[in-house]
């Protein structure tokens, strides 16, 4: 018999709509607030235990391991019974169920196992998909899947999406129209206070949150005990907050302090979730956001942030960044405080900021490492997911870099499809990279010692452990705590999903291996391209990252490291290792197998062609040998590449050389085609074609050095048109003026320039012209010492009007040299008068 409170809960008024919507078209949304009973009465009413109607099996999916527990508990409470009974749950390495059991609360990570294994779902008639609004990765793929059985095996079976929240629409429009069911809330008022520091706190930083700010957020949390009544819980972003601000909080008077995360072991979430004996201040991360009442909980105290996942593609590095947290969530948090009766919420930021918070979360899709939902869309028969019902595309990009580790740890084909290997991978419950870890390391080193640093690594072992791989396992062993109970307990799920048994024994041989040993090779099978050789002061990674240990760690000592677990904020070209173990040489060749390669290069590196054979590991280079023949080509290559690199400025440029490409660089400017243009830019484009035979025959930097560049610089000409012939003509080299000489033309300036001695120009009356009488020279006229003394590009002009000034300058300082007054009449010379 279930119990009265259970008809007092709002969402009862909600039931008839909902059964007519899914006995008309067999699926809708539901929209229900928080505590309104939408996690807790509306299975119990689906399978008929509310109400005497005909019993049906429903499954009720959660994102979250804690929310599974609690939401079974709470409605086997409602029914006056045990959990596994007629209410069961069932979370990785638990189950609770029994024969008579009607309503099953599962992880979606396990819904999804089970829709892999028997898309069917015999033997269950309706499942819920609760907290869709949260947006995490294997909700959406879970619905996604379910639409498709719907659609094409099991017309009957009954699909529910549960929200919190009122945004439908969209989870309305990807069911092909399901209609929206809505209860309204009765939820208590909560109060909003504002409780921004009072003095500035710097941004958080990847996952560093100023100090200042857990200070306040303490602070805050005893002003909340001194003003308001029952228990405080407290959103914090993660573990490291939880454990500095529970530090800053000690053990105020009749107040217990209650860290509440998914690290912790069943027992104690279970115990945090219970009424306490004592006041209580909860410590949470946002699992507590979740649908489920925390008994006693009058205040909220939130600090204002989130952790959400993060993936460099590129580097193959995740990491979690610290964010603003949405207002959605933000109402989420609030809510908690009026399950129960009024209630306040204390935020740690000034109201003038809460418009500028994004308005949801980041769906997980959009930033998460998608390696997990490839290999199920690949075993769904979907490898691309394109015709997957997702409320939000993949990246194209992300997905990308899945379907290449997928390739590379032996779950798909290059086709795309799952291979028998990525099936059983896809049913261990982990990320591909570590379930090739499991499977593979199971072979080496036995499947109990390989379950064991998998679990590790899966179960991130908090930071006060250090990052030594082996040295956290060894602890692990021997520890009592939360961490190692939960460790043990995923240890052997994995050691008999791998046996079949217990996991417990090995196989003869196996232990030859160290533990050092054994963790590097798992943690090098996990993630080979994160094999690192010391280079310097950090390690470089075969993915081509580098990579930095924390200072007073073992690891900085070694040449070989595997790196489990780093992260990489935006603003930093090193990665910092969390996780690692020290292995060597030959460990990372065998783990990485797929990455080493030979090849034989011929570059430009530093200032001169290098040629050699090199084996490398990835990015990091293993041996080199010069090599003694290179190809041809590939030194013609080379050659370029240096020319592109440092210019033109290699080869040989005397002066015949440059007063050439100053010539053909004025007639393109001036006449266009088919002079060519010999600015660096347009000579590297076709260095191939003017220094045809030199690159040809050079080897190194010195063979370039002696190319003359003017000879080689006259293959541009236009000899295919017959205009080369006319170069000296259009561009002469030198001017022959009155005098007999022959005066070299400058033509580096944007007009050429001929500088001659101006009584050489004796009776020239027009000035020189080239370029087919286009352009005039400038004429820079020379006194007899050789400095300037005039410029003009019309001679005719200077010598009606300028002359004469420059006559009565000069002739006094220069008496030997002929000074006429008439100069267009009188004899040019290079020489002085022989009397005076």
């Amino acid at each position: 018999m279930i119990r009265d409170e259970a008809f007092e809960l709002p969402v009862r008024s909600a039931l008839p709509a909902l059964r007519t919507a899914l006995e008309t078209g067999g699926t809708a949304v539901l929209a229900a607030p928080p505590g309104t009973g939408k996690t807790t009465l509306v299975p119990l009413a689906l399978a008929g235990l509310a109400d005497g109607g005909p019993v049906r099996r429903v499954l009720v999916a959660e994102p979250r391991r804690m929310a599974v527990r609690a939401a079974a508990r709470r409605m086997a409470w409602l029914m006056g019974e045990d959990v596994g009974r007629r209410v069961g749950f069932t979370v990785r390495g638990e189950r609770r169920v029994s024969a008579g059991t009607v309503v099953e609360v599962v992880t979606t990570g396990v819904l999804l196992r089970r829709l892999l294994r028997d898309p069917e779902l015999p033997g269950v008639d309706a499942v819920i998909v609760d907290e869709c609004h949260e947006r995490h990765l294997d909700a959406d793929t879970a619905m996604a899947f379910l639409l498709d059985v719907v659609a094409t095996l099991r017309p009957e079976l009954a699909l529910i999406a549960a929200s919190a929240t009122g945004d439908t629409a969209a989870w309305s429009r990807l069911m092909g129209g399901a209609p929206v069911v809505s209860a309204a809330g009765t939820a208590h008022p909560v109060e909003v206070v504002w409780a921004p520091p009072a003095a500035t706190v710097r941004p958080a930083h990847g996952t560093r949150v100023d100090p200042a700010l857990l200070s306040h957020v303490a602070e805050v949390v005893r002003r909340a005990l001194r003003e308001r009544e029952g228990d405080v819980l407290c959103f914090l972003p993660g573990v490291g907050e939880i454990t500095r601000v529970a530090g800053l909080l000690g053990s105020p008077s009749g107040v217990d302090v209650v860290a509440l995360h998914g690290r912790i072991p069943a027992a104690a979430q279970d115990a945090a979730l219970s009424p306490g004996v004592r006041r209580r201040v909860l410590l949470a991360t946002s699992v507590a956001e979740s649908s489920l009442t925390v008994p006693g909980v009058r205040v909220v105290v939130d600090c204002g942030l989130a952790r959400e996942p993060r993936t460099d593609h590129a580097r193959g590095l995740g990491s979690l960044a610290t964010v603003r947290v949405s207002r959605a969530a933000a109402t989420q948090r609030a809510g908690r405080a009026g399950r129960e009766a009024p209630g306040a919420v204390y935020r740690c930021w000034a109201e003038a900021e809460d418009a500028r918070a994004p308005r949801f979360p980041s769906p997980e899709i959009a930033v998460g490492d998608l390696a997990e939902f490839a290999l199920r869309a690949a075993c769904w028969g979907d490898p691309d997911a394109s015709g997957l019902a997702l409320p939000d595309a993949p990246p194209a990009g992300a997905l990308a870099a899945a379907r290449a580790t997928l390739r590379a740890v032996g779950a798909v084909g290059a086709d795309g499809r799952v291979t028998a290997r990525g099936t059983r991978m896809a049913g261990l419950g982990l990320h591909p990279r570590l379930a090739r870890a499991l499977l593979d390391g199971a072979e080496r080193v036995g499947a109990r010692r390989a379950a064991e640093v998998v679990a590790l690594i899966a179960e991130e072992p908090p930071r006060g452990h250090g990052d030594d791989l082996a040295g956290v396992w060894r602890a692990a062993r021997q520890g009592g705590d939360g961490y190692a109970s939960c460790w043990r307990a995923e240890a052997g799920r994995l050691a008999s999903s791998v046996t079949g048994r217990s996991g417990s024994g090995e196989a003869a041989g196996r232990d030859v291996l160290g533990d050092d040993a054994v963790a590097g090779l798992i943690a090098a099978l996990a993630f080979p391209e994160r094999v690192a050789r010391r280079r310097g002061g950090a390690y470089l990674m075969a993915s081509g990252s580098a990579a930095e240990p924390g200072g007073g760690t073992r690891l900085g000592g070694a040449e070989w490291i595997a790196v489990a677990v780093a992260d990489r904020t935006a603003a930093s070209a090193v990665a910092r290792v969390r996780l690692a173990a020290v292995i060597d040489e030959g460990t990372a060749r065998s783990a990485a197998a797929s990455m080493v390669e030979r090849c034989e290069e011929v570059a430009w590196d530093g200032g001169d062609v290098v040629a050699r054979r090199v084996e490398r590991l990835g990015a990091i280079e293993l041996s080199t040998r010069p090599l003694r023949a290179p190809d041809r080509a590939a030194v013609r290559g080379a050659l370029v590449e240096g020319l592109r690199a440092e210019g033109t400025g290699l080869l040989r440029w005397n002066r015949d050389a440059l007063a050439v490409r100053e010539r053909m660089a004025f007639l393109h400017r001036e006449l266009g085609a088919p002079w060519p243009a010999v600015d660096e830019a347009a000579l590297l484009e076709r260095s191939a074609e003017w220094l045809g035979p030199e690159l040809a025959a050079a080897r190194r930097r010195a063979d370039l050095e002696r190319v003359d560049a003017g000879t080689a610089l006259a293959r541009l000409l236009p000899w295919s048109t017959g205009q080369a012939a006319r170069f000296g003509e259009l561009a002469p080299e030198r001017i022959e003026v009155p005098s007999g000489s022959r005066v070299r033309v400058d033509y580096g300036g944007p007009q050429p320039v001929l500088a001659v001695k101006l009584q050489e120009l004796f009776g020239l009356r027009r000035t020189p012209r080239v370029a087919d009488g286009r352009v005039p020279v400038l004429v820079h006229l020379l006194s007899p010492a050789g400095r300037p003394a005039a410029v003009t590009a019309d001679l005719e002009s200077f010598w009606r009007d300028g002359y004469r000034a420059v006559r009565a300058e000069l002739r006094g300082r220069y008496p030997r040299h002929p000074w006429p007054e008439d100069p267009a009449a009188a004899q040019p010379t290079r020489r002085t008068n022989t009397r005076r």
